[in-house]
Order: structure tokens, then sequence, then C-alpha cells
């Protein structure tokens, strides 16, 4: 990034859920939050698992059988790493813009039954950086830059 920008001056940094734009300088208690979004998200995974846990019990309480348990468990393992994968993608690039919206529907559907794997991305991605914090710099510093050379061209016309 070549200068400070403000308000005034040029573009805004876009604020990230729970970091609000904290993430730009590391301060305003950067690094409290992460903490707590990590450990929040492990948390709450580690509950969702539990209450899964529970339903679990549940099936083989009723006995519905091994392949149903399997089943079961296979389609929360699948739509967990789905979940966990689309999460960690979105933290880095955003997504295009879906052309079907049915499709896009169905996927938040898994992406509800894999939440544990949301949960998991948020808790892993605050070990490194403030969820989302790479992308929304790198979009920063090229809007930035944009305002850096459309500043200095219009100077160049008006001397």
């Amino acid at each position: 990034m070549s200068g400070e920008h403000t308000a005034a001056d040029g573009p805004r940094p876009e604020p990230i859920r729970f970091f609000g734009t904290t993430w730009l300088h590391h301060d305003g208690g950067y690094a409290l939050r992460r903490a707590g979004v990590g450990l929040g998200a492990l948390l709450a995974a580690a509950a969702g698992a539990f209450v899964l846990r529970f339903g679990y019990e549940g099936l083989t309480i009723a006995k519905v059988g091994s392949v149903v348990n399997v089943l079961v468990v296979a389609g929360f393992a699948i739509c967990t790493a789905l979940a966990f994968r689309r999460t960690w993608d979105g933290f880095v690039r955003r997504r295009e813009p879906a052309a079907d919206e049915g499709a896009e529907r169905s996927m938040q559907n898994l992406l509800l039954i894999g939440f544990v794997g949301t949960l998991l991305a948020y808790a892993v991605r605050c070990l490194i950086e403030a969820p989302g914090e790479q992308l929304h710099r790198r979009e920063y510093e090229e809007a930035c830059a944009r305002h850096d050379r459309r500043k200095r061209k219009g100077r160049r016309k008006h001397p």
C-alpha cells in the first residue's frame, strides 16, 4: 500500500464480521477478538458435535440398523467437509454469482447440515488471521492503488 487513506481521501476498508476494520492495522483489540472468535467457534463446534452425538445415539437406541447409521455418519461427514471447504474458500476469494438459484439453495441446506465444518473453518482461520482478512486486505490495497493512480493522473492533467 502506497499510503494511508482516509474516508475523505480515498477508499475505506470493508468491515469484517466480529472485527470491524480493526484488521487493517491490527488495533482495537484485534488479537483478543481473534482469540475470542476462534475459541467461540471451537466451543460452538464442540457443542454441535455433542448434539449430533445425541442424534446418533437416538438412532442406535431406535435400532434402525447399521446401514442407516453409516449413511447418517457419512452424510454428516461429507456435509461437514463441504461446509469447511466452502467457508475456507470464502475467506480468500469472492464467490461467483450463482448461475442457478436452486443450486445455491440446495448448497445452503448442505452447509446447514455441515455447520460443524463452518465453525471449524472459522476456528482454524483465526489461528492465521481474521477470517476474510487476506481477501479484504488485497481488495483494499487494490482500491488504494487505483485511487492513487487516478489521483496522480488527475494532477498531471491540471498543473
